[in-house]
């Protein structure tokens, strides 16, 4: 009976994983419509699909799949939807405030999922403006740590390029923080240098922020943003939140 158990478990956290993967992908090809439709759909004139293109590429997303967004979102091959970007802001329990990009073609139904998503958590939506102020756009990179690459080696690489800052991350990974009109020669910098990255993108960087000092907090805030990124509109969640390792490392030992 345990052995089955145990498989039952194993079988419901596959299923969980693979329901994931499958919803990144769905966002990840979305990302590759929308800067195909926007800017071209060769990645070479278009750095935004670029990026996109390199993001889905890290994640595993098969090469098919890719080429066949490309195509939708340039018109080379139909089926594309009109994706509409919107943003809704929002505060957490705690005073947290929370920003949510979301790529819909159905703004009722983006608008209707978000609300619902905040509320039967303790959260709710706000106005326009009304938290958006605390955060700045910000272009972000992702480098990770490896043999010969230390923080020295990330700054030299993009200080002249714009970086405004490189910041330590988990597992020896470095973050690049740029204006976000230097995301692309920042990018080209760590290429021409040698380095890889995992990520290149435009983001919300909180510029206030609200620390949490109990596990209790944090697991309020962590189960707001896992069902927000649950919902197929949105792209990403950003927050104004820190808590400490310690707290963090609780948290993640009940998910």
């Amino acid at each position: 009976m345990s052995g089955h158990s145990k498989w039952a478990t194993t079988k419901h956290k596959k299923a969980a994983i693979d329901a994931k993967r499958g919803k990144l992908f769905a966002k990840l090809i979305k990302n590759i419509e929308v800067a195909a439709k926007t800017g071209g759909g060769d990645p070479a004139g278009n750095p935004t699909l670029y990026d996109a293109i390199q993001k889905a590429r890290k994640s595993s997303v098969p090469a098919d799949n890719i080429d066949r967004a490309v195509k939708r979102g340039s018109g080379a091959e139909g089926g594309g939807a009109d994706y509409q970007s919107i943003t809704y802001e929002g505060y957490a329990p705690g005073g947290v405030a929370v920003l949510i990009e979301c790529l819909t073609d159905n703004r009722n139904r983006a608008a209707s999922d978000v609300r619902l998503a905040l509320t039967r958590l303790g959260g709710s939506l706000a106005d326009p403006g009304s938290v958006s102020y605390m955060f700045s756009r910000k272009g972000v990179i992702v480098v990770p740590g490896g043999d010969g690459v230390d923080e020295d080696t990330v700054m030299e690489a993009v200080l002249d390029a714009g970086a405004e800052e490189v910041n330590g991350l988990d597992e020896g990974a470095f973050e690049v923080v740029t204006d976000p009109t230097d995301l692309v020669p920042t990018r080209q910098a760590l290429q021409a240098a040698g380095l890889d990255y995992d990520s290149a993108d435009a983001a919300f960087v909180p510029s206030v922020k609200v620390e949490l000092d109990s596990v209790e907090a944090a697991r309020k805030i962590v189960r707001i943003i896992d069902a927000l990124e649950d919902l197929d509109d949105v792209q990403e969640v950003y927050t104004n939140f820190e808590a400490s390792d310690e707290i963090m490392a609780e948290v993640e030992a009940e998910e």
